[in-house]
């Protein structure tokens, strides 16, 4: 089938609106299992991840695409990387969400995307408009309002923002597929995902998969939960700038910060309200420039 040369490559704003809108809600679903250990969960979200990836790969015909980056030296060493990081976040994520850190967990995700506008204009050299500094600017006042009054939990928001920043740097880097990618980061941390779950299976409290067939299956769900927005982030940040990327993901930690709100009913002090207006402005002004700016690019194509 042929394609017309002048077709513009396929957009990776569905995939990245997808793997928000999932990442927004996953609280909900961790406070079904919130009687696991963050550690234990973690490694069996691993050890169920693994499984869908292989899965999936065997359907697309992608085996050989995973062969291919396994051979490359320096892929392997960046996925070693960024599944260290990846992992890392999850933890941090999982850890937060069931002391109730809810809040600091949202905070984590709004400083993000500045950190994706760091690292976009300073190492891929991406190129900020003016309007879109300004964005970048109320954002920051909108967080820097927040680290005011987070100063204890600060650590919890700087991991999750580092971390999962520079694990997406890294995978837009790095020349592998997104599917194989994410199939070679979980097989890298299948071996100590096993070994914390022997260790919590040789403890006196046991597994947690053997305490009900209802929390074995979610913790089991927690692989596809796992593997499809991630799957979905990665060909985003393949096929978007880096900095744009960065500013969709304002809507995970805005439905984050609502959930806290209504279901964990967390109090909403109004230095917090102040900052989810400026960032949410600061969002407002950057797609507005976006669409403004695509939509004088198509005029001519117009005439």
């Amino acid at each position: 089938m042929e394609t017309d040369e002048n077709t513009p490559p396929p957009s990776g704003l569905g995939a990245a609106l997808g793997a928000y809108v999932i990442w927004g809600f996953l609280p909900l679903y961790l406070v079904l299992v919130r009687s696991v250990p963050a550690v234990e969960f973690v490694g069996w979200r691993i050890i169920f991840t693994l499984p869908i990836c292989l899965i999936i790969v065997a359907f697309r015909r992608q085996a050989a695409d995973v062969l291919r980056a396994l051979r490359n030296r320096r892929v392997v060493l960046t996925l070693t990387a960024s599944a260290v990081l990846i992992g890392l976040n999850w933890l941090v994520y999982v850890w937060a969400i069931q002391k109730n850190y809810v809040y600091a967990a949202s905070l984590g995700y709004y400083i993000n995307p500045l950190v994706n506008v760091l690292l976009g204009t300073i190492l891929l050299k991406e190129k900020l408009s003016r309007a879109q500094w300004i964005a970048v600017a109320l954002a920051a006042a909108g967080v820097a309002l927040l680290l005011g009054g987070a100063l204890t939990t600060l650590w919890i928001s700087l991991t999750l923002a580092l971390s999962f920043g520079t694990y997406g740097l890294l995978r837009k880097q790095v020349d592998v597929g997104s599917l194989p990618g994410l199939t070679i980061e979980s097989a890298i941390l299948l071996l100590p995902a096993a070994g914390i779950a022997w260790w919590f299976a040789a403890s006196p409290q046991g597994s947690a998969i053997d305490d009900s067939l209802t929390l074995t299956l979610l913790i089991g769900a927690g692989g596809a939960l796992t593997a499809f927005p991630l799957l979905l982030f990665a060909i985003a940040a393949r096929r978007m700038s880096y900095s744009t990327l960065g500013f969709i993901q304002f809507l995970a930690p805005t439905i984050v910060f609502i959930l806290g709100l209504t279901v964990f009913d967390e109090e909403l002090k109004l230095v917090q309200l102040a900052c989810f207006i400026l960032i949410w402005t600061a969002a407002a002004i950057f797609i507005w420039d976006l669409w403004s700016r695509r939509d004088r690019a198509a005029r001519p194509l117009r005439r």
